[in-house]
């Protein structure tokens, strides 16, 4: 019986990598397209980076989240990725959202 529990215990350990990979590649695409959509005047007016920096850093969490999120034993590229998002979407996007820069 062992055997089997081992064989469990990775395959739940797969499962739940592949989630979080996903996970972060879903915010980090959340993250693209509200920056896409943004004015880059909006950027410049909350004090941070340009628009530019923004949606190319986003842009490459993505891709690393897609490609290796949901591999590896620490899904390193996935908690950058989710990292890079949430700065955004949480510190970004709520300025902008308060200096009524939104596009929607």
């Amino acid at each position: 019986m062992p055997e089997f529990d081992a064989v469990f215990a990775f395959d739940v350990r797969g499962v739940i990598s592949q989630i979080i990979g996903y996970g972060a590649a879903l915010l980090s695409l959340i993250a693209v397209i509200h920056c896409a959509v943004q004015k880059p005047e909006a950027f410049n007016a909350v004090g941070t980076l340009s628009k530019g920096t923004w949606l190319g850093l986003l842009v490459v969490s993505l891709v690393l989240a897609l490609l290796f999120g949901g591999y590896g034993r620490l899904n390193l590229f996935a908690l950058v990725a989710i990292a890079a998002a949430l700065v955004y979407l949480l510190d970004v996007r709520t300025g902008i959202k308060d200096i009524g820069g939104s596009t929607y």
